[in-house]
């Protein structure tokens, strides 16, 4: 099925918390009724329904657990297809009591979703969780009772080594997430959430110079050239403009930006998005910075060359052949440096470091290497 612009439509899917509180609510009717069901229902955050099937039922004494089959639709969410449980007991109090089993991560540093040492079930899941599980308690009329929720994802610890979660201090399974509910295939969003929860650790963990580079070109270069730790740095894939607003939100004031010309160049034109869909200018930005340090007379003959160039390291080497490579490299760098200001509204100080292929630095702006000292800067 096409959209009206040819494309295919992508079907959603339902969060892991929408797992969890649909699968908490089926449990929850099963331990009231005494009788399995095997379909159940919730309305996500978003106003979507979502019906599941309930699979596994198990009764223990005073507990009953079912599951669910995350279906993360079409988007690549290496949870889909994992058994999401929950096993419910009720209480003698009020209390709506929510933990993390088996495969569900434990919070082990500050500026996440939850407190440290709390399972990694974030705020919007609780409530869906909680919600259903008050609406079941009402809709039976048990008012002198609450429940007792346990999630659990037997596959968690395992799936968690291919997510972020080691790296943002999560251990021993994954996240239970979702803020609408729902999975929006190849979503723009989730990619600039997990930016901004990652700003949001280093941030509690007291950073003074937020490491930021576009993808894991940046981390290699900086592990074997100043031998940095690749936990150190937030990866903001092409999000550039969005990710300097975030951090800028988030109370920083400095800011390294480490990574390869191919991208970087693109944002000394002032390129917010660095993905091609955006346009590629590299080439073109790389061009006009070279005439300012080239006589009229030979600007045709330069651009002429670097227009025909298909890879901007291939620039790189008709610069430095024709003796203006510093200059035009050192050019670029400010104007990164300059426009990632602007992009903060001048909230941060920015410094650059940019490399081409086999991890050669190019150039670096004056205080960016006082920015990766362990003592004044990271």
């Amino acid at each position: 099925m096409e959209n009206d612009n040819g494309k295919k439509n992508l079907r959603r899917g339902f969060t892991t918390g929408s797992c969890a509180a649909v699968t908490a609510k089926a449990a929850l009717i099963m331990l009231l009724t005494g009788e399995n069901i095997y379909n159940a229902s919730i309305v996500t955050p978003k106003g979507l329904v979502y019906n599941a099937e309930i699979l596994d039922v198990k009764r223990n004494g005073d507990y009953v657990s079912c599951a669910v089959i995350k279906d993360g639709g079409d988007d690549p969410d290496i949870t889909s297809g994992t058994l999401i449980y929950a096993s419910v007991r009720l209480l003698d109090n009020d209390e709506i009591r929510i933990k993390g089993g088996k495969g569900v991560g434990t919070v082990t540093k500050p500026g996440l979703d939850q407190p440290i040492g709390e399972a990694a079930i974030n705020s919007v899941p609780r409530e869906m969780i909680k919600e259903n599980v008050r609406t079941v308690l009402s809709e039976y009329g048990i008012t002198d009772k609450g429940v007792e929720i346990n999630i659990i994802v037997p596959e968690g610890e395992k799936l968690a080594e291919k997510t972020f979660n080691p790296k943002l201090g999560i251990v021993g399974g994954i996240s239970i997430l979702g803020t609408t509910g729902i999975v929006e295939p190849m979503s723009d969003a989730a990619i600039l959430e997990t930016i901004k929860v990652e700003i949001r650790v280093k941030k509690a963990e007291g950073k003074k110079v937020l490491l930021v580079a576009p993808g894991n070109y940046g981390l290699t270069f900086l592990k074997e050239k100043y031998g940095t730790n690749e936990d150190e740095a937030v990866l903001c894939s092409n999000f550039v403009y969005d990710t300097v607003k975030i951090a800028a939100d988030e109370g920083f004031t400095k800011m390294l930006f480490v990574g390869h010309i191919g991208k970087l160049v693109k944002v000394a034109g002032g390129i917010k998005n660095t993905h091609s869909m955006y346009g590629d200018h590299r080439i073109e930005i790389l061009s006009e910075i070279a005439s300012e340090f080239v006589s009229l007379q030979k600007q045709r003959t330069i651009t002429d060359k670097l227009m025909k160039c298909v890879m901007t390291d291939e620039a790189v080497n008709i610069l430095k052949s024709v003796g203006i490579g510093d200059k035009v490299f050192r050019r670029m760098a400010e104007k990164i440096k300059a426009v990632m200001e602007q992009f903060s509204e001048d909230k941060i100080t920015t410094e650059v470091i940019v490399f081409s292929n086999e991890y050669t630095e190019l150039v670096s702006t004056e205080n960016a290497k006082a920015y990766l000292d362990k003592e004044t800067g990271l």
